[in-house]
């Protein structure tokens, strides 16, 4: 966490609209005011070049000593792995203060609290991409669970990154599907807020620091909340998500529901954000016409576009219709089997119980799903290779950049979808 002032008033516009307020410091005869603010190092690097976006000569972050403001005696207790003098690690290139970090147990961090209700601060959520998001909070789930094994209530409050976090409204979006979450606000909180909460988790510190990434995310934000992942049966370690308080859209509902009386809904996903995820676009192409020709008793739906020269009456197109995470959610929702890329698609259909095939080109691909039930991958190598002799990529000189892909057959797929 980062502790900081402001020099002058400014205020900070979310993507969803909610506004953060920042107020010129006053120094304080106390350091629990609403003038010292706390935030994460990534969201503090934001602010500042928002500052400087609109009068680089007039507004300044400027970091404060944060010793005198954890020695307040209404503080609360940090859990899980610590994180002091986290900015001055940062910016001192302490790499090794980082990797040096011991497990540490949260049920020795936790205090004999006389009160029916606990609050607790999240500062910077649990994750960066849906994907991570969404198992993240299967961690943060059973905290809350191993929590009320010891307190009556436990309250969560999320901060979310939010001074120049472009997917501020979709993460939000993802934590309003978990029922234990209290509240999701934006970052910064101040030093009088933080003062209310019983304990707080400085998530600034994330598993990718804490090179966690050879364990799946639950097990990595378990070991970061300071509990013994391997204690952990593994059929707690399930995603969930519910949409009850999800309004759907008129036209998506009655569009489903009408497809729904054609044929079973086979969901096909075969895009990643990250290009060395994705199905090649040609590859994809051909495995669509092939689903059309083979999977006769489904009706093919995508959220993407594929081939706008496609027209079949068994393909529905729901791209137009998918226009936020919630949407997405819901559409996965519906389908009888899913066949998809490496993406966010396989850990929200688990939530849902639903048959689903996934293609994965990295060899860990059995980490990442073996709490997963309703999974079943299949493994594409890349054997392509770079002729090129500089750093950079040139697809004229790849070789062989499709043989593994071209053994994907749409008869492997349906037979795994089938075996479910």
């Amino acid at each position: 966490m980062i502790f900081f002032r402001v020099t002058q008033n400014i205020n900070i516009k979310t993507t969803d609209g909610t506004l953060v307020n920042y107020f010129k410091f006053k120094d304080p005869s106390n350091m629990d005011n609403e003038t010292i603010y706390i935030t994460t190092y990534d969201d503090f690097n934001d602010l500042k070049k928002v500052f400087a976006n609109v009068d680089k000569d007039k507004y300044f972050a400027k970091v404060l000593n944060e010793t005198r403001i954890r020695a307040l005696e209404n503080f609360p207790i940090e859990l899980g792995i610590i994180n002091i003098d986290e900015y001055d690690y940062r910016e001192n290139l302490k790499e090794n203060y980082f990797r040096d970090i011991k497990k540490v147990d949260i049920f020795k961090q936790l205090k004999n609290i006389k009160k029916d209700e606990i609050l607790i601060a999240i500062i910077g959520g649990v994750g960066k991409s849906i994907s991570e998001t969404i198992s993240s909070c299967t961690a943060l789930r059973i905290l809350h669970k191993k929590l009320k094994e010891i307190y009556k209530n436990i309250k969560f409050d999320i901060y979310l990154n939010a001074s120049n976090n472009s997917f501020y409204t979709r993460e939000k979006q993802i934590y309003q599907t978990q029922e234990y979450i209290n509240n999701i606000l934006p970052l910064s909180l101040t030093s009088k807020k933080l003062c209310e909460y019983d304990y707080f988790i400085d998530n600034s510190l994330t598993i990718n620091f804490l090179e966690l990434n050879s364990l799946n995310y639950v097990d990595a934000w378990l070991f970061r909340f300071g509990i013994n992942y391997k204690k952990i049966n593994g059929n707690e370690k399930y995603n969930q998500i519910n949409i009850s308080n999800y309004k759907v859209q008129d036209s998506l509902k009655v569009k489903i529901e009408e497809v729904k009386l054609k044929g079973k809904l086979l969901l096909f996903h075969p895009y990643s954000a990250n290009i060395n995820k994705s199905i090649p676009q040609s590859i994809a192409i051909d495995l669509l016409k092939d689903f059309l020709l083979k999977a006769e008793d489904y009706m093919i739906i995508s959220t993407l576009l594929i081939d706008i020269k496609i027209k079949d009456d068994r393909f529905v197109d729901l791209s137009k219709e998918s226009k936020n995470v919630n949407d997405f959610i819901y559409i996965i929702s519906t389908m009888d089997k899913i066949f998809t890329a490496d993406t966010a698609t396989y850990h929200i259909s688990d939530a849902f119980m639903i048959p689903t095939v996934v293609v994965f080109t990295s060899n860990n691909y059995l980490e990442k799903i073996k709490y997963f039930k309703y999974i079943k991958p299949i493994f594409i190598e890349d054997k392509s290779k770079n002729l090129s002799k500089f750093v950079y990529e040139n697809d004229n000189l790849t070789i062989n950049k499709f043989e593994s892909w071209n053994k994907l057959k749409v008869n492997r797929i349906i037979k795994l979808l089938d075996s479910f």
